[in-house]
């Protein structure tokens, strides 16, 4: 499984880099603090709305401590698609939250 720490994502963003950055927390722990510009898709329905994600795009998938991005990282690579874990997750997270 491809994995990048939270401060690669962080930096490749200050960079201007257009990342796909997937989060597959709860709606209420997204609502407390996100990375700007995510998508969210809560890991329960990864299955049913993958029909929303591009096989040409890389997605890097995030959660709280990285367990369950693991989990969709690994599903998603499985069903042929591109996906990165952020390690970590958002407990590593030092960058601006929205």
């Amino acid at each position: 499984m491809t994995a990048m720490s939270a401060k690669e994502v962080q930096q490749k963003l200050e960079a201007g880099e257009t990342l796909h950055i997937i989060d597959v927390r709860e709606p209420f722990e997204v609502e407390e603090g996100h990375i700007k510009g995510i998508t969210h898709i809560p890991l329960g329905e990864l299955e049913e709305r993958i029909g929303e994600l591009d096989k040409n795009k890389e997605y890097i998938m995030v959660c709280r401590s990285g367990a369950r991005s693991s989990k969709a990282t690994a599903y998603l690579e499985a069903m042929g698609y591109q996906a990165i874990n952020m390690n970590g997750g958002m407990m590593a997270w030092e960058g601006e939250i929205a």
